[in-house]
């Protein structure tokens, strides 16, 4: 069975070869009798073979058929003779030996062998005296061809059958090779494999180089077999079939049944030499002339055959013979190939040159070549990960809608906030909460904290920002913010903390602005840890920050109140120019007019009692406020309000009175000839904090006197 599968390989191999290769050795050798194709080493033509591998094309039938030309024929002897049992065993011929040219079935170069058609030898019984007999002897001698005795076998039919092989047509005068008998019965076999019963078959001890198949020579029980003839065949093992009504038949029956005869294999090899040996060069006319080839010593005798590499087929005997198989796709078209190229169910077929891999299938472990491709996770495990896959895309839905929910909200809030008009204000940037934690690395580096929100530090576009969140927002804010960033994105001044942008998808906006990095006044003044601030540098913090107050009052498109004006709200950069901060919670007021606020906003400390009684916050609540930020700044101490300034109004009003003055200003910074500017700024201060608001001057009159007092101090 494996030998007729790889026969089989062989041929599909070759067929479905993506490019063929050339099976002569020249162009201008016919490769083509008829219906079958000649390889070289055979040919037709001189020059197309190796010597005793010729092959003659007879055309005179249609379709034109292919025959051994020399080392392979077959001998016919027909007569009778009279059994031992009857007397003297004699023979009489009814002529002589006629020689008889082989017809070739077909040439296998990957087998090293060919097929001849080769007729049956028969006995027959004529009387009870004499027999009748056709007898074929095959000639196949070395070198080029021997009888094969692993592809060959020999059957006999017939009941009470007993066939031999020999070396002699004539039986009893040759050495026997080979024998096989029946079992001794009248009943007939029915059809199928033969078992011995009307059918038996012997295997050949070695290959010969001629041999007779002969039957029935010495049989005395036809009587008990109820047929008169008995058949011999040396065959192709494996391609006989009994039927039963073979048993009745001849030789005239078999060569009706197969005209051109039945199969017979011989073994060629080439030349008398042999392959050459590991590392030395090939001997002249050496025929293995294809790579991914091999040589192999033939057996029993001399000469040698070429092999085309494992998984490699074509023809070894021509340059560039042998090509490389694609077994995946012979597995595929030609399901019996699979046991030859196994590959499970559970693996994946993979060519490559030289072969081919079966691993196993996503998911499995093994070998699909082998069969033993299991599941990486078995039952249990597939249930437990499917129980935990279920979980996990439970969960995720979950996030989904969490997360669709929470971005429906924000763009609610973005709404809600103002986000569409803000869109269109070209110096506010809008920023996405996600960027917003980016930046802040997720509010980690807090610089401040209040009343009203947190401070944060971020880093954007190489500097760093503020990020101001709010703890609290009333509804009358929120209905005022978006009109109060675009007013803020107009302020620009170089004493004004500039507003970048704000975040609009939360519940309470986040507005980001410029980073000071010199902290707040109150910080300066208060940290023993910090150098002292000369009196020049209060001049001019006072002064510039005179100028940030007064430029929001007057020079805005509306006017915009501070509220909360403190040391903490005035900050330093590098060079400690002050910078007005943190009036996001100021009302706008339209130029001129004044707003009630039901509800004071503010430090308690710096508050202006009038806006504390009525609510009422106007220019002149910030000037009070400046006031005690002015007198901090020449005393060194806190203001510490609480209910009324009276502490502040008294030291102004009795140390300016009666110019002990000096006693009160900061240690820091007293100096006799500083006394007078302090005593200046001081009456700046006390007229700032007047009761009467009519009486307190205007932050522009004040900033412009500042000015001009720092005019006068730097000539």
């Amino acid at each position: 069975m494996w030998m007729v599968i790889l026969l089989l390989a062989g041929r599909l191999a070759a067929a479905i070869a993506e490019q063929e290769p050339p099976i002569t050795i020249h162009p201008d050798c016919p490769s083509q009798c008829g219906d079958m194709s000649i390889p070289y080493p055979f040919g037709m033509k001189p020059g197309c073979f190796l010597p005793g591998f010729e092959v003659t094309c007879n055309d005179t039938f249609i379709p034109h058929r292919a025959f051994i030309a020399y080392g392979a024929f077959q001998q016919s002897m027909t007569g009778f003779y009279t059994p031992p049992d009857q007397g003297n065993e004699t023979f009489v011929l009814n002529d002589g030996l006629v020689n008889t040219p082989m017809e070739l079935m077909d040439i296998s170069l990957s087998s090293a062998y060919v097929r001849a058609y080769a007729m049956v030898s028969s006995d027959c019984k004529i009387n009870s005296t004499h027999h009748s007999f056709v007898r074929r002897r095959t000639y196949a001698p070395a070198p080029s061809f021997l009888i094969s005795a692993s592809h060959n076998v020999l059957i006999g039919v017939g009941l009470n059958v007993e066939a031999e092989l020999s070396d002699s047509m004539h039986g009893t005068f040759g050495t026997e090779i080979s024998r096989c008998t029946s079992l001794p019965t009248r009943v007939i076999a029915k059809d199928g494999p033969c078992r011995g019963q009307g059918c038996c078959e012997a295997a050949l001890p070695n290959d010969v180089p001629f041999i007779a198949p002969v039957a029935d020579k010495k049989r005395t029980e036809w009587w008990r077999a109820g047929t008169n003839c008995s058949t011999a065949m040396l065959v192709h093992k494996g391609w006989y079939n009994y039927s039963s009504a073979d048993v009745y038949g001849g030789e005239a029956y078999f060569s009706n049944k197969f005209p051109k005869g039945v199969p017979q294999v011989f073994d060629f090899a080439i030349g008398n030499g042999s392959c050459p040996a590991q590392g030395q060069p090939s001997p002249q006319g050496y025929a293995c002339l294809s790579g991914n080839s091999s040589c192999l010593d033939a057996t029993n005798r001399t000469g040698y055959v070429c092999k085309c590499w494992e998984h490699y087929d074509g023809n070894p005997y021509v340059p560039g013979g042998c090509q490389d198989i694609d077994e995946c796709v012979l597995r595929e078209r030609h399901p019996q190939l699979q046991a030859l190229y196994p590959c499970s169910s559970g693996g994946i077929c993979k060519d490559r040159l030289g072969g081919y891999d079966c691993p196993c299938k996503p998911g499995m472990k093994g070998d699909g070549k082998t069969g033993t491709c299991t599941e990486k996770f078995p039952l249990p495990a597939k249930v437990a990960v499917g129980v935990v896959g279920g979980i996990s895309i439970a969960f995720v839905l979950v996030l989904f809608v969490l997360f669709m929910s929470e971005r429906k909200k924000m763009r609610q809030s973005f709404i809600r906030n103002g986000g569409p008009l803000l869109e269109k204000i070209n110096n506010i940037k809008i920023f996405r909460e996600a960027e917003l934690k980016r930046i802040t690395k997720n509010y980690s580096h807090v610089l401040g904290s209040g009343a009203f929100g947190v401070v944060y530090k971020g880093f954007l576009d190489d500097r760093h920002i503020a990020v101001k969140k709010s703890k609290n927002i009333t509804k009358a804010q929120k209905d005022q913010f978006t009109n109060e960033v675009i007013v803020q994105s107009r302020v620009i001044h170089k004493n004004i903390v500039r507003l970048i942008g704000c975040c609009l998808e939360v519940d309470v906006p986040i507005l980001v602005y410029e980073f000071i990095s010199n902290g707040s006044l109150e910080d300066i003044l208060y940290d023993k840890s910090r150098i002292p601030l000369t009196i020049d540098q209060r001049l001019v913090i006072a002064a510039e920050s005179a100028e940030g107050l007064a430029y929001m009052h007057s020079k805005t498109s509306a006017n915009i109140q501070h509220g909360d004006v403190k040391p903490a709200n005035i900050l330093l950069d590098d060079t400690y120019t002050p910078k007005i901060s943190d009036f996001g919670i100021s009302r706008l007021i339209a130029r001129g007019d004044a707003q009630h606020s039901e509800e004071v906003i503010g430090d308690n400390n710096y508050m202006d009692p009038v806006y504390r009684e009525t609510g009422l916050l106007t220019d002149k609540s910030d000037v009070y406020s400046f006031g005690l930020v002015l007198f901090e700044l020449i005393t060194g101490k806190k203001a510490n309000c609480g209910d009324n300034c009276s502490f502040v109004l008294n030291h102004l009003g009795t140390y300016t009175r009666d110019n002990r003055a000096n006693v009160m200003y900061d240690m820091k910074i007293k100096e006799e000839k500083d006394f007078e500017l302090l005593q200046i700024l001081a009456e700046i201060a006390r007229k700032c904090l007047h009761h009467n608001v009519e009486e307190r001057p205007e932050m522009t009159d004040i900033a412009e006197s500042l000015q001009n007092i720092r005019k006068a101090r730097n000539k």
